[in-house]
């Protein structure tokens, strides 16, 4: 699979099957900047964040790692120690390296170095393979512990998709959630319906039972069918009034998990495990 200059002129892959086609950008987090099936765009991007390199990608599907969600005065505790890491890590911000492109396959890695240790201090190696087959894009996630103690991991995916706002009183999450974390109001509420519409809607999702669910994006628009490995404990809702999105995001622990220790996965020294998040539309 040859490369092009996309956004920027950035190096950008390309997955292509039947009539879908999924853009990447490695250098850029290993975004997924765009995913159309049939001409029909699933994605939201602010196209002045991806090449603005000083700013975080408003948009596209942003990897979470290895922190999803903000962590308490951007701190947390290993040992006797305190480490400092911005809101949903660093995985988003770092170049990944490509390490197998095909057609309908991509490949990317983010190892341990000295700036992810200054963060986050195990040494680790990261892979993400991107693979598209007709409509469906899966983000399989894989990480190797290679340092001597347990690897904690908090992994999240942040997609926007694309819902324009005169369609969101018509959009909906399929959930039999009954329990939210109110991001906004930083207290847990009984969950009684999404408003699409409102200002804004930060909901954390604590008892979504389905491993997936169906993002309904208004008439005329294709629905967004979503699926994830059972680990992934959290549903995030959230978008912003005047903004064409509607963010859908599996989390596998609530923010804040590498200061609480609470949902946490732990992968052994030597091992590997693996993630994955699947998009159909």
């Amino acid at each position: 699979m040859p490369s092009f200059q996309g956004l920027g002129g950035l190096e950008t892959y390309a997955l292509v099957s039947g009539g879908a086609r999924v853009e990447i950008i490695p250098s850029r987090g290993a975004l997924v900047t765009h995913m159309s099936v049939e001409g029909d765009e699933l994605l939201y991007l602010d196209e002045s964040t991806v090449v603005d390199l000083s700013k975080n990608v408003r948009g596209g599907i942003p990897v979470l790692f290895p922190t999803a969600g903000k962590l308490p005065g951007d701190t947390y505790p290993v040992g006797k120690q305190s480490y400092s890491m911005p809101q949903h890590g660093f995985a988003r911000r770092l170049p990944w390296k490509v390490r197998q492109a095909e057609e309908d396959l991509l490949v990317v890695g983010l190892a341990s170095s000295e700036e992810t240790l200054r963060q986050f201090p195990w040494r680790f190696d990261a892979q993400l393979t991107f693979s598209l087959e007709g409509s469906q894009l899966t983000l399989d996630f894989d990480v190797e512990n290679q340092d001597t103690r347990p690897l904690p991991v908090h992994l999240g995916f942040h997609p926007y998709f694309y819902v324009p706002q005169t369609s969101k009183a018509a959009a909906s999450v399929a959930t039999d959630a009954t329990r939210a974390w109110d991001n906004r109001q930083g207290k847990v509420l009984p969950f009684t319906g999404l408003d699409l519409t409102a200002d804004e809607v930060d909901l954390h999702l604590l008892d979504h039972a389905e491993a997936g669910t169906v993002l309904h994006r208004g008439p005329g628009r294709r629905p967004v069918h979503l699926s994830w490995s059972m680990e992934f404990q959290r549903l995030v809702v959230w978008t912003l009034q005047g903004k064409d999105f509607v963010c859908v995001e599996p989390w596998t622990a609530s923010a804040g998990a590498l200061a609480t220790g609470q949902g946490l996965i732990a992968v052994a020294p030597g091992e590997r495990f693996s993630l994955v998040f699947e998009i159909e539309g």
